[in-house]
C-alpha cells in the first residue's frame, strides 16, 4: 500500500514514542506532533471596558491560551484549509505487467 505522505502527516522524525493530547474541541487523542495547536490571547475584560479603561491608564492583562485540535475540528473552526487538488501530492500511477 502506497504512503500518502512520507511523514504520514505528523512531525516525529526519530524521537520514538510521542504522548497522544485531547482535543479541544471533540475530546479526540491525538498525537502530540499530529495535533494544531494555536495560540490565542484572552483577556478577562470585555473589549469595550478595557479600552476605556486603557484610555484612563489602567493595563489590562492578557493571556496566552493555547488550544490544540485535531485535524478534522482545524479544518472544521477554519484554522487550515483543504488544498485544491493541484496542490496535493500526486502518487503515480502503478503499471501493470
Amino acid at each position: 500500500m502506497p504512503k500518502k505522505r512520507e511523514s504520514r502527516g505528523r512531525h516525529k522524525g526519530d524521537k520514538g514514542y510521542i504522548g497522544r493530547i485531547h482535543c479541544d474541541q471533540c475530546g479526540a487523542l491525538v498525537p502530540e506532533d499530529k495535533a494544531i495547536c494555536v495560540t490565542r490571547w484572552y483577556s478577562p475584560v470585555d473589549p469595550q471596558l478595557a479600552q476605556e479603561l486603557e484610555k484612563k491608564g489602567a493595563i489590562i492583562p492578557k493571556y496566552p491560551v493555547r488550544r490544540c485540535y485535531c485535524v478534522s475540528c482545524a479544518i472544521f473552526l477554519g484554522i487550515i484549509k483543504v488544498r485544491a487538488e493541484e496542490e496535493r501530492k500526486t502518487v503515480p500511477k502503478k503499471t501493470v505487467f
